[in-house]
């Protein structure tokens, strides 16, 4: 209880203060036979968020999670190339010639630090290229993270891990089998790269790989299973974007698209974000206005952090955890 006997002791007023409301509410949806979504806006994944996320999936702290296509792929970059990753303390400094120099060497700049083109991302589409084509002939159709799912679970990577594997969050939910929400996973590098095998023919059906639509239809389903008055499923959102905006809509379209009944609202909010509230910012709007969308209700315990998640999202873990 280290950490958080010391954050306690600190941490008594503005976002350290909501950060720790935020914290023991989400330890209190759990003990009240809570489940948890935990969303992934922004390059968590490139953060090495992994490190904290990890253990919170292995200790049944999350249950569900939505990520970015950049966050899916991302974990997975990081577990087999993170010796290859360079990292730029001075990044506010360099020239457009230095950013030229980067891009010439196959280095993708994410603020401070690098990912390697080919040491990560073609490494990694070699792999689920195999994948892709397997269940393009077969006329099957998988979700993005059941693909990586496949490659993790194989072991045809293993031998590969620049990282301790206790760290990939990723490789932690393919051992759970945890649900991934992944909407606009076509806005990812894998996501350009299935599209070009696409083009050039070397996958046939571009619906071998499922889509945003049918996530919203098996994220209609598992809500509806595990939503009960008695066990609510809470949201704790990190950043904003599309990785927060769509899986939260699934509450309002089962009781006003799909006029459904005894449907519990959201049973806890949390964001941890960098958007100041302002003029028509989903991402920087107030959780009281979910309320007016059907998304979260009156009593629903509602936080907001503002700061930055990578500071603030290890912290609220390690609370919740116990450490």
């Amino acid at each position: 209880m280290e950490i958080t006997n010391f954050l306690k002791n600190h941490f008594r007023h503005f976002n350290a203060a909501a950060l720790i409301d935020a914290a023991e509410g989400y330890k209190s949806h759990l003990d009240n036979n809570g489940k948890m979504m935990v969303t992934l806006a922004g390059a968590m994944s490139t953060a090495e968020l992994g490190i904290s996320l990890a253990e919170m999936i292995r200790q049944d702290k999350v249950h569900i999670i939505t990520c970015t296509g950049a966050n899916l792929e991302e974990d997975v970059f990081n577990l087999v190339a993170h010796d290859y990753y360079e990292r730029i303390p001075e990044y506010r400094d360099l020239t457009p010639q230095q950013e030229q120099d980067l891009v010439d060497r196959h280095m993708n700049r994410v603020t401070d630090t690098c990912i390697p083109e080919m040491e990560a991302m073609r490494r990694i589409e070699n792999v689920i290229l195999e994948e892709w084509q397997k269940a393009d002939q077969s006329g099957e159709q998988f979700f993005p993270h059941e693909f990586f799912y496949k490659i993790l679970l194989s072991g045809k990577l293993e031998s590969e891990y620049q990282i301790d594997p206790k760290d990939s969050w990723l490789l932690e939910a393919a051992k759970k089998n945890i649900p991934i929400i992944v909407p606009g996973w076509e806005d990812s590098t894998l996501g350009n790269m299935f599209a070009g095998h696409v083009i050039s023919g070397d996958i046939k059906n571009v619906h071998t790989v499922k889509g945003g639509i049918q996530y919203m239809m098996f994220l209609a389903e598992w809500y509806t299973e595990n939503a009960k008055e008695d066990s609510t499923v809470g949201f704790f959102q990190i950043g904003g974007g599309i990785a927060g905006d769509f899986p939260i809509c699934v509450v309002p379209m089962l009781h006003q698209d799909l006029q459904r009944d005894g449907v519990p609202l959201w049973g806890y909010f949390c964001q941890i974000s960098d958007s100041t509230t302002s003029y028509g910012s989903y991402s920087g709007a107030v959780p009281n206005e979910k309320i007016t969308w059907g998304k979260l209700g009156i009593d629903t315990p509602k936080y907001i952090i503002e700061s930055d998640a990578t500071i603030v999202a290890p912290l609220v873990f390690a609370i919740v955890l116990g450490q």
